[in-house]
Parts: C-alpha cells; sequence; structure tokens
C-alpha cells in the first residue's frame, strides 16, 4: 500500500483537486526531464525494505480537508486521501514501479478470454472493530453498494461495462457478476474484456455488517458524514481515524491489528500515528515545514530555489520527480439544462459563446504558458497541450493541436466571428451586439492556482472580454461543478494516473464529471460520441498498442475542440526531512506508509 500517492478508485482519479501544491513544469525540455526519469527508475530499482523500529509520528501540513467520510460517495481528492489510510482494495499499484500487487487478495487466475476472474483473499484480515473479513464483504461492496440504484457510488463508472448493441447500434452498459464462491474466494464474471480490470480492482471494500443496515434503510447518503464519530468509520487498513478537528488537523491511529507485518515477524505500520494539520493556504504549509512542524512538504516553485540553501541546515532533501499526471485548466460551461425551478444553468447568450470551439481556440491563444512558468512556477513548468501528461509515457500523445500565445490570432479568430468592440469601450460584442461577459472562478487557498487564474484572466481581457475573477470555497467549487451547475468559467484541477482509463469519468459525455456538459443522455457532439467510443474500446482492448493508438487519437480529438484549455503541467517537487528510513523518490510516490519508520528516536 502506497501512502504517498494513495490509490484511489478509478472513478476517483479524475477528482477535483482541491490545492495541489505540485508545480506546473518543461514542455518538450526532454534531456532534464529524460534524466530525472532515469534517476527515478534508478531509485526504485535499487530499494529494498529494511526491517525498521515502531513508533513516533509523520505530520504533513495541507490546505486539502475532507469534504466527506462515505468514500463510496466521494468525488473530491481531499477526502480520498484521508480515507486511503483506512480502507484497502483486493490489489494495490506498486510506488516503486506502477505494478498492480496483491493486497487483500493473495492471488487471483483468470480464463483466457479474461472474462472470469477469481480472486483468493488473505485469511488473517479484520475489520477495525475485530470483524474477519470475507469474501461476502467483496461481495455485498460491488453488488450492494457501487452498483446500487438507490445512490451513485463514485467508483461505479470503473465497473459499468459498455458495449455496442448491433442490433439497435446504441451504446449499452453491463454490470460484472460478483459472487462469494466460500469465505475467502470471490468470482468476477465480466461482460467483456476490460484492460485495467486488476488496476480497478483497487477500489475499496466495505464491511458488509456495517453498512448494510444504513442501505436497507435508504440513509446510506447521510451515512459516515463529517460529523460521525471517526470509531465508527471501520475499514481494514493500516490507521484509524483517532481525531478529526474540523479546519484544524486529523489524527490517524495505528491500527495494531493490522495484517501485515516486516521480514522480522513485525507487526506493521511502524508509526504510531500520521498527522495532518489543516492550513488556510500554501504559505502556511511552508511555514510548517520550515519551523520544524511537518516532516514533508510539496514544493512551489518559487520556493525551490530559496530552499535548496536551507537543506542541510534545516536537515530535510529537495526532490525534482518530472511532470505530473494531474492537470490545471479553464474550462466553460456549455451545460443547456435547467435546474428544479425551470431556471437555465447559464444564460443562453453565454451559451452561444461558450459552445462556439471557434470562441475557446481564440481563449486558447490568450494562454501565456511562459509567464505562468516564469513569474508564478519560477522556471519549474512544462506547458500542457494534451489532455494526459508526458508523464503516462507512450500514451501520451506529443502531436495534438497546439494554440501558442498569440493574441493577435485570437484577435483574428473573433474578428472573423464578427465579434469585435464596435462602440470602442474595451469590451468586444457577439454579432448579435451582446458585451461578452462573463464570471471566472477559481477556489481559495491555493495561491499558485489563484495566480495562473489571474494570467487567464488578463489574457482574456486584452482579447477584449469582459471578465469579473472570483476566489470561492472549494466546497462551493465543488458544489457547483456537481450539484447547482450555476457556474460561467473556471479554473480547476484533476487528478491523473499512469492509466488514462481513469479520465473516462472526465472524457464520457454520460458522466457526471464530464464537467462542462455533464450526465449527457446521448452525446452531444459528433467529436464527444467518437472520444466516447474511443475510451470504451481502449478499455476492452488487452493489446497495449492498439490502446495507445485509440488513446492517442482521442486526445487529437480533444485538442481540437478544446472542451478545456490547459494550462501547465506540474512539476513534482518535494522536501522530505532526513528522519526516516524506507523512503526514495521515484517516479510514484516517495514511500509505502506501511513500512516508513523515523531513524531519529
Amino acid at each position: 500500500m502506497k501512502m504517498a500517492r494513495p490509490f484511489l478508485p478509478i472513478a476517483v482519479i479524475a477528482v477535483l483537486m482541491a490545492g495541489c501544491s505540485d508545480d506546473p513544469g518543461p514542455a518538450e525540455s526532454a534531456s532534464p526531464a529524460e534524466a530525472i526519469v532515469k534517476e527515478l527508475r534508478r531509485n526504485a530499482e535499487g530499494f529494498s525494505y529494511e526491517v525498521g523500529t515502531h513508533g513516533g509520528t509523520l505530520t504533513v501540513a495541507t490546505i486539502s480537508e475532507p469534504l466527506t467520510f462515505n468514500l463510496a460517495l466521494s468525488n473530491d481528492a481531499g477526502s480520498g486521501r484521508v480515507l486511503s489510510y483506512l480502507f484497502e482494495g483486493l490489489t494495490e499499484t506498486s510506488w516503486l514501479t506502477d505494478e498492480v500487487e496483491p493486497l487483500l487478495a493473495e492471488s487471483w487466475e483468470r480464463s483466457d478470454d479474461g472474462l472470469r476472474w477469481v480472486f483468493h483473499l488473505r485469511d488473517d484480515v479484520r475489520w477495525h472493530d475485530g470483524t474477519p473479513f470475507t469474501a461476502h464483504d467483496v461481495e455485498f461492496t460491488f453488488n450492494e453498494v457501487i452498483y446500487s440504484e438507490d445512490f451513485h457510488a463514485s467508483s461505479r463508472t470503473a465497473f459499468e461495462f459498455r458495449h455496442l448493441n448491433p442490433d439497435t447500434g446504441q451504446w449499452e452498459e453491463s454490470p460484472m457478476a460478483v459472487a462469494a464462491l466460500d469465505e475467502y474466494t470471490v468470482e468476477f464474471v465480466l461482460p467483456r474484456p476490460f484492460a485495467p480490470f486488476l488496476r480497478s480492482m483497487g477500489t475499496a471494500i466495505y464491511p458488509k455488517h456495517v453498512l448494510e443496515r444504513p442501505i436497507a434503510e435508504s440513509s446510506f447518503e447521510e451515512f459516515w458524514a463529517l460529523d460521525t464519530d471517526p470509531a465508527e468509520i471501520v475499514g481494514t487498513g493500516p490507521f484509524t481515524i483517532g481525531e478529526y478537528s474540523p479546519g484544524e488537523r486529523i489524527v490517524f491511529e495505528r491500527n495494531p491489528g493490522y495484517w501485515l507485518a516486516d521480514d522480522a515477524g513485525g507487526r506493521l505500520p511502524y508509526l504510531d500515528r500520521v498527522v495532518e494539520v489543516i492550513v488556510e493556504d500554501l504559505e502556511d504549509e511552508l511555514a510548517m515545514f520550515r519551523d520544524g512542524t511537518s516532516d514533508s512538504h510539496g514544493v512551489l516553485g518559487h520556493e525551490f530555489a530559496a530552499l535548496a540553501p536551507l537543506a542541510d541546515a534545516e536537515n530535510f532533501t529537495l526532490h525534482r520527480r518530472g511532470p505530473g499526471f494531474g492537470t490545471t485548466f479553464l474550462a466553460f460551461n456549455q451545460n443547456p439544462g435547467v435546474n428544479d425551478a425551470g431556471e437555465r444553468y447559464v444564460d443562453p447568450v453565454q451559451l452561444r459563446w461558450f459552445q462556439n470551439v471557434k470562441f475557446r481556440q481564440a481563449v486558447a491563444h490568450t494562454m501565456d504558458k511562459a509567464a505562468m512558468i516564469d513569474g508564478v512556477q519560477h522556471g519549474l513548468g512544462y506547458p500542457q497541450w494534451s489532455s494526459v501528461s508526458p508523464a503516462a509515457g507512450d500514451f501520451h500523445n506529443p502531436d495534438v493541436s497546439r494554440y501558442p500565445y498569440d493574441l493577435d490570432r485570437a484577435s483574428e479568430i473573433l474578428d472573423e466571428l464578427d465579434w469585435r468592440d464596435t462602440d470602442s469601450d474595451g469590451i468586444r460584442e457577439d454579432d448579435l451586439g451582446n458585451p461578452i461577459s462573463f464570471t471566472l472562478v477559481t477556489n481559495e487557498g491555493n495561491t499558485v492556482r489563484a495566480d495562473v487564474t489571474a494570467i487567464v484572466e488578463q489574457g482574456m481581457a486584452v482579447l477584449g472580454l469582459d471578465v469579473e475573477f472570483e476566489l470561492v470555497d472549494f466546497g462551493v467549487l465543488v458544489s457547483q461543478l456537481t450539484t447547482t451547475y450555476d457556474w460561467e468559467a473556471m479554473v480547476v484541477g484533476f487528478t491523473g494516473d499512469s492509466d488514462p482509463y481513469g479520465g473516462i469519468t472526465l472524457w464520457h459525455s454520460g458522466e457526471p464529471l464530464h464537467l462542462w456538459y455533464p450526465n449527457q443522455a446521448e452525446p452531444a457532439t459528433d467529436w464527444e460520441a467518437r472520444v466516447d467510443e474511443l475510451y470504451i474500446a481502449a478499455s476492452a482492448e488487452l493489446d497495449h498498442a492498439q490502446r495507445v493508438l485509440l488513446y492517442r487519437e482521442a486526445q487529437t480529438i480533444i485538442a481540437e475542440n478544446v472542451p478545456l484549455i490547459y494550462t501547465t503541467l506540474g512539476e513534482r517537487l518535494g522536501a522530505v526531512r532526513n528522519v526516516f528510513g524506507n523512503y526514495t523518490p521515484t517516479l510514484y510516490g516517495y514511500w509505502d506508509v506501511r513500512y516508513l519508520y523515523r531513524t531519529d528516536r
């Protein structure tokens, strides 16, 4: 189990990032990036676990706070990060190699056609309350939680198998069949092959004996809310929540009955506790690291040069880990729907602008990515053009359409639409005479994102667009994207992963996180229909080379239609106190928190 980059259910991989402290980083500076990748791979290849010592605390500071303790319903990275200490899946993804490894399952086998999988579970795992973990918990998790018709589980998308009905020509969805064959054996029967199936088996398993009652009573959506006694949140993971003080801190306590042991037979985890101190902004995160309160810190570009000469005196090591998987982008609300009161989510005048691909392409040319990298990320940045990060290896398509910073070209595009400043007030009007005016929001607390958004706003203002820039609470922003849909333009971030399938919740038109126009009954455009087809086909394709081609075509289409206008990718920068054993920087993390131990005790 890796906690430095915790595995989240596939449907949650594309969740909103509250405050990524990864700094955007270099587009095509191949030599430095390749050197970093080689070094990180050498680290992983040369690493082996040592037998550590028990005791001590890992302390981190974060601006990200959970929005729920119900992992099955969560759509935010803060909740997922917190609950990854408590819940486990049948498999996990290695922080060293990114390979799928056994976790709650000891082994598995599959049929030659890839449709039938049988998992053999560990027989020594207990839930935090002492109840034995069995195959019935797995069966319950999929049949009663993930596939429930009474609520929408966030990981459901990963297990809805889409296929084209040859008789109707329509896309249809089918679940897989999940059955406990005995106390420690589970069978999965898939309706079609699914390439990332083993990776998706990292989705959390939930306790049947705790959750079957609220599900039966139709109260599951209110269960495990933030006011729940932490002792009632029961998982199988290495830690429990000992304390939660909203806005202040979360304390994770060592699970003394955890099933995993080291090579000497010592029970893991080594640490007694993990403490997350909740702070207001990224500057506070740095201050807590500098004063010795926190043990690790996600370094920002402007902090890197300042911290470098302090490393020896303050006993920490700085790390560079190349471009991140997560993305930051500008989006316009293209949702034509109405709320319960019959009111449109978006003014029809604005909707006409936002749905115009030429408008979005013009705005893409106003993105001054060099200013973002030099002025905000202090040179540690990578312009992003494709929807899949270069960190994903050969899945990344480097040859998509690009929209370099070019205000003259942006102006030409709008002029061609006859969207001009006809009254010389500095604001363009569309061809019907409507001033092009809208509100742009991003979340407060993340100064890097706020500064990037200010550059985004400035570029559009120079183009003659009337943009009102506002900072909003992250919870409000999530609500606007997933519930109320009452936003116009937004800069936000999504997490990513090494397998592009995790992005299906964002890119499939029928998904709730297809944020510019979610939950489409039918694709609104031909290009969205094609992207749907490509993501579905890639998930069923077992040949890696063919999957690469499918995902690369999807990236080409997305770049041409720019539903999301990308800014820059994060250079993954970090600082870790020199007081830990069993840690090394890799492409995928720093450590497995179960094996992490303090060397200063």
